[in-house]
């Protein structure tokens, strides 16, 4: 390995005292693959296997917290107890290999197909999405609840063997609807909008503190800004940061597509955002810098900023081998464009498959 390199390859500790063998993340990417009940497929596990033995975490795709949570077709699920023995099969395969395991928790809100929920689409508020239907405003009661909902979900990766838990708080699921003004107009206490996001992290910590015996990780995940006016801009982001800076969270983690994007608006300031929330997280929590890193150079770039770990996701199922080539100095043998005709070597099931050569311009390459 070439010594420029070496900074990819140190370790971290994260508060909780779950220690990471390098500084590279499997990001979590929805791939659509699981059985008709909810479980991992065996295709799942053989395509999370072959990228577990390089990074030194994986963090899954989302698994729906309640049922009418249910974002995808082919999400695998971990909102009943019976789905414990399916999720720790999905540990065992990314442990086995050497990478720590975290499951990502989500709910969809009013991103939910409706044929995938009876009809029952809910958010926040009455607001809906593009192409759904007009959300049902879920009751008190009901937010009480899937705050719970999060809170079993993390007990069941506990008792799965997972190594810890990220609450998904990007991409315009439930959570960010409740802290968008976009879609958030309530008059209740869940209408004040870093409620429902900071509820979710409690009972998180709190389960946790309650059933890990061993040190488990609690992260969460954010998209800085939204498009939309009202949105989210990057001053509401900070706000959020400074809220979660407070909860002794192992991470956070920022959803973009680009590393290097700037800020729409919300701050006058013309760095990255990434620069900016890591400034702001200070020395409270690490940040997991995320964006279009293909490359040994891309990366090392991305660490430069001072963001202690990076996240690959598509660049991963590009190239699985991707730090091992690094680590054998074979960084300009790592393939940055998807061959059409290796779908069985990159061991990627169907339905991603499918998603990827039939989107043009989704992937590098196609």
């Amino acid at each position: 390995m070439k010594e420029k390199y070496a900074p990819l390859f140190k370790n971290f500790t994260f508060k909780s005292g779950v220690e990471l063998h390098n500084r590279v993340v499997m990001a979590p990417m929805t791939n659509c693959s699981a059985n008709g009940d909810g479980t991992v497929s065996d295709a799942e596990l053989a395509y999370y296997a072959r990228r577990s033995s390089g990074v030194g975490m994986v963090i899954t795709a989302c698994t729906y917290v309640t049922p009418n949570g249910k974002g995808f077709p082919g999400e695998f699920g971990g909102d009943r107890d019976e789905m414990i023995p399916s999720l720790s099969r999905l540990a065992k395969a990314i442990k086995g290999e050497g990478a720590k395991a975290i499951l990502q928790i989500f709910h969809g809100g009013r991103m939910v197909p409706a044929s995938l929920v009876d009809g029952d689409v809910v958010s926040a508020s009455t607001v809906p999405a593009a192409g759904n239907p007009i959300p049902r405003e879920l009751s008190a009661a009901e937010v009480d609840a899937i705050v719970k909902a999060f809170g079993e979900t993390t007990r069941r990766a506990v008792e799965s063997g997972f190594d810890g838990v990220e609450i998904h708080g990007a991409n315009g699921y439930l959570i960010q609807q409740f802290f968008s003004p976009q879609t958030n107009r309530r008059t209740d206490k869940w209408g004040e909008r870093l409620a429902f996001p900071l509820a979710v992290v409690d009972e998180v910590k709190k389960v946790v503190s309650e059933h890990a015996k061993t040190p488990f990780v609690v992260g969460y995940r954010f998209s800085p800004e939204e498009p939309e006016t009202p949105g989210i801009t990057m001053a509401d982001t900070l706000e959020l940061i400074d809220a979660l800076k407070e909860k002794n969270l192992d991470y956070l983690h920022v959803s973009q597509g680009e590393f290097w994007s700037v800020p729409r608006r919300g701050v006058d300031d013309s760095r990255t955002r990434l620069e900016i929330i890591r400034e702001r997280a200070g020395d409270s929590v690490p940040v997991i810098g995320v964006g279009s890193i293909y490359t040994a150079d891309d990366a090392l770039q991305a660490l430069s900023t001072g963001v202690p770990l990076i996240a690959i996701g598509r660049g991963l199922i590009i190239e699985p081998d991707w730090l091992q080539k690094i680590e054998n100095g074979q960084e300009d043998q790592i393939v940055t464009k998807i061959d059409k005709n290796n779908q069985d070597q990159l061991v990627i099931p169907n339905p991603l498959w499918n998603m990827i050569v039939n989107t043009p311009g989704w992937f590098p390459g196609v």
